[in-house]
């Protein structure tokens, strides 16, 4: 063997000895660069944004959601069924097609939303639609794409579910009302109570951190998420408040309001208690079988002494009116005796006891609908001896009461109102924007109700 056959042969040998050590290097490097991206790919996977309902991981939801700034956006009917709600156009009394709004639809509640407002109405379906309730979402319902976004805390309300971000993790996790509830179940009885309270609008105070509950007795309290008394179970029975957060209580056929907290706000003293609206913090109380006005402290605003506060709007479905007990904004209709006046929000009489009912109501004219308020211009229609006239949320006479009718017609899927008077029909609004009402922001604006539209004594003394 010469110099470069052994030299050949050490090389041969000695790279035999390096090439295993190379691969399992090649190996290692390959293990730990599949390692690596398994990592990256998991961190990149988990970083991302995450949506479970009631603990379920929902893939199609973490498109739907839109963040701008401080405020996240969900598209009301896209996310409905995933929460248990049908979703429709239009609003839930109109039953129409119009995109500007929506509504959502349990077996127990609706909730109507509209484009550019802050306001979402809700009604029970077991109450009439004189009892719609109201709350307020931080932003208005937008439209994007197409379709109609409303923010988290909207949602939370409108859908009765918490909502929880957490932007460290990047997850949203959204709870059911039900679902909450039954994980507290162990909880109550643990606590010593027989059962919760299974009226819908009850089971919401859990959104408040409480409950109500019931003892073995039948006797009804509240307490919070951690079993702690907060109302003593020794009342007949209480009813939770959603827009309030408080609770009516009921003791030996009595009623008073006690706050969520356990503070007494209304004295347990009336027959009957019920909110009548949240902004302007009053409720309507009745006491052997007349009624009256106090505020939110359990202030005297109207005296016990009437025969009726409020008016059933169920026939003025067309009208869009939420609120049987206060119209225009400021009116709230009393009635005594067999005459209705009208009070404002501060319990102030602006209309004397002279009408023998508010709104009109169709008969022998075919094309005539139902009216109450004429909605733009915050006005209302009224009524005496047979006879109609406008009168504004001021309390201040438009039109005196001497109108054959004045109704809503529907045409071409436009709502029109009219008055008939001496043979005439006349558009109410063009009349009204006629005499410098423009819009509901004009209501109290000084009028000359004498322009366009005139009674025959008018006429002559102007002849004269």
């Amino acid at each position: 063997m010469n110099i470069i056959e052994e030299s050949f042969t050490k090389n041969k040998k000695k790279n035999n000895k390096l090439l295993p050590k190379i691969i399992l290097a090649i190996i290692i490097l390959l293990v730990i660069a599949i390692i690596g991206i398994v990592i990256t790919l998991a961190y990149i996977e988990d970083s991302q944004l995450k949506i479970s309902v009631n603990g379920k991981v929902e893939p199609n939801l973490k498109d739907m959601f839109v963040f701008e700034e401080d405020t996240t956006y969900v598209p009301i009917r896209d996310i409905a069924p995933y929460l248990g709600y049908q979703s429709y156009s239009g609003d839930y009394a109109e039953r129409s097609e119009a995109k500007n709004k929506c509504y959502i639809q349990s077996e127990n509640e609706i909730a109507n939303f509209v484009l550019g407002s802050e306001k979402i109405y809700k009604l029970e379906m077991s109450r009439s639609a004189s009892e719609y309730k109201y709350f307020y979402s931080k932003r208005p319902v937008k439209s994007i794409n197409g379709k109609l976004y409303v923010s988290t805390d909207g949602m939370e309300n409108a859908f009765n579910v918490s909502y929880i971000y957490n932007k460290e993790t990047n997850r949203i996790n959204i709870y059911t009302m039900d679902y909450l509830l039954q994980s507290y179940d162990t909880m109550i009885l643990d606590s010593g109570y027989a059962a919760t309270s299974q009226e819908f609008n009850d089971m919401k105070s859990i959104f408040e951190s409480r409950l109500i509950v019931e003892s073995d007795t039948k006797e009804m309290g509240v307490i919070d998420l951690d079993g702690n008394v907060i109302i003593e179970p020794k009342y007949e029975k209480i009813t939770y408040i959603p827009e309030t957060g408080d609770f009516y209580v009921v003791s030996n056929g009595k009623t008073g309001v006690i706050s969520k907290n356990g503070d007494m706000r209304i004295q347990i003293l009336y027959d009957s208690l019920n909110l009548m609206d949240m902004d302007a913090g009053l409720y309507v109380v009745g006491r052997e079988g007349k009624y009256g006005i106090i505020d939110v402290r359990g202030n005297m605003k109207l005296y016990i002494e009437n025969d009726q506060i409020g008016i059933d709007i169920s026939a003025f479905e067309k009208n869009d009116i939420r609120n049987g007990y206060l119209l225009v904004n400021n009116l709230i209709p009393v009635k005594k005796g067999n005459l209705w006046g009208l009070f404002n929000k501060n319990g102030q009489k602006v209309v004397d006891f002279q009408f023998d009912s508010f709104g009109y109501v169709a008969n022998s004219n075919k094309d005539a609908m139902n009216l109450l308020v004429i909605p733009n211009y915050n006005v209302m229609v009224t009524c005496k001896d047979g006879k109609y006239g406008l009168i504004n949320s001021s309390g201040e006479t438009i039109f005196p009461t001497r109108a054959d009718d004045i109704y809503l017609a529907i045409e071409s899927g436009k709502r029109y109102y009219y008055l008939n008077y001496n043979n005439n029909r006349n558009n109410v609004e063009e009349w009204l924007d006629s005499i410098g009402v423009k819009a509901s922001t004009n209501a109290n604006t000084q009028i000359n109700t004498n322009v366009s539209i005139q009674t025959n004594e008018e006429n002559q003394t102007t002849n004269n």
